[in-house]
């Protein structure tokens, strides 16, 4: 019968010649394979010849060095934007070393900013680096009896740098756009403007504390359709950290900056010119200018807004002078 065929002697030493012709088949590719694409040496298993470098090994290391660079800081608790509360809570050590001994901040007006409820703060710009957004953020975190924490806006210039926007991003900055700003107030955040932009931040230092203009009345807009109050803020001391006496335009277009900021450190002492200065900041906050009387197409009057933005920018700039007159000198 068939079962009594299949286990006779025979069969059987055929079925063993089979299976030993597969297993060294199977060796055969197994080596060829590790000949062609060397795997990873495993602990205790002999290294390379003396003088050769495993360059599989390395790549292989390297590969995985990369793909987890930044992966210690990041955690579970980031919101739509990237704001990290991991990261803001150990970057807030050094925040308060630089408010409190090496910028030595005066914060005047802070019962002006609202207890609850989302708020357009707007400030004037002061320098390339969003030393500004961050300290008047921190500052109102450290005082305000609900630690509101503002989200600050970031210029498209800055996010646009490599390993600027996801850092930025978790300490708070948002891109600066209308539809952020718009969503931001939407959840019920306060959001920190400088509608002076780039203009602000590129201001040479016989030029300091001098606003610029506000655009075309953009924050006026979204307060308005958005029905928020703004909050004036004048920050004194920033424009100290890397006065620019001059601007090198060709040599940033290479780079990607809209231009290269000569000053007093930088770049006659290189890396280290690139240390901010410890000027004496003061930051005073006016008070809100509510628009909950006017109806939200007033947005679409143009002499209107061109008003309302002309009284924001003195309102301002009168902060900005107070600070000044307030402030003994740059340095205390």
């Amino acid at each position: 019968m068939s079962d009594q065929r299949d286990q006779s002697p025979g069969n059987a030493n055929g079925f063993d010649v089979e299976v030993d012709v597969l297993r060294e088949a199977l060796d055969s590719l197994r080596r060829e394979i590790r000949s062609r694409f060397p795997a990873t040496r495993e602990p205790g298993s002999p290294g390379p010849a003396h003088g050769s470098v495993d360059w599989p090994a390395l790549f292989t290391a390297f590969r995985r060095r990369v793909s987890t660079i930044g992966m210690v800081e990041r955690s579970g608790e980031v919101d739509e934007f990237g704001m990290d509360e991991v990261v803001l809570r150990r970057t807030r050590r050094l925040l308060d070393l630089l408010y409190e001994g090496y910028w030595r901040v005066e914060l005047q007006g802070l019962e002006n900013v609202p207890i609850e409820g989302p708020c357009l703060l707007v400030a004037n710009r002061s320098g390339l680096l969003p030393y500004d957004g961050l300290m008047v953020c921190h500052a109102i975190y450290r005082h305000h009896p609900h630690q509101l924490y503002p989200r600050f806006l970031v210029a498209d210039w800055l996010i646009t740098l490599p390993f600027v926007q996801p850092y930025l991003a978790r300490l708070g900055g948002v891109r600066a756009c209308r539809e952020n700003a718009e969503r931001l107030l939407a959840s019920g955040h306060a959001v920190l403007a400088f509608p002076e932009g780039v203009k602000g931040a590129a201001k040479l230092f016989r030029e300091r504390y001098r606003l610029k203009r506000f655009g075309r009345g953009g924050v006026i807009r979204i307060a308005l359709e958005n029905r928020v109050p703004i909050v004036p803020i004048g920050i004194v001391g920033a424009e100290e950290v890397h006065p620019i006496l001059f601007k090198w335009g060709h040599p940033a277009r290479a780079v990607g900056l809209p231009f290269v900021p000569v000053t007093p450190s930088f770049p006659l002492l290189g890396p280290l010119g690139l240390l901010p200065l410890p000027s004496k900041w003061v930051i005073g906050i006016g008070k809100p200018i509510p628009f909950d009387h006017l109806e939200p197409d007033a947005a679409t009057d143009e002499l209107l807004i061109s008003r309302l933005t002309e009284d924001l920018r003195s309102q301002i700039q009168l902060l900005i002078e107070t600070g000044l007159a307030h402030r003994e000198s740059v340095w205390s």
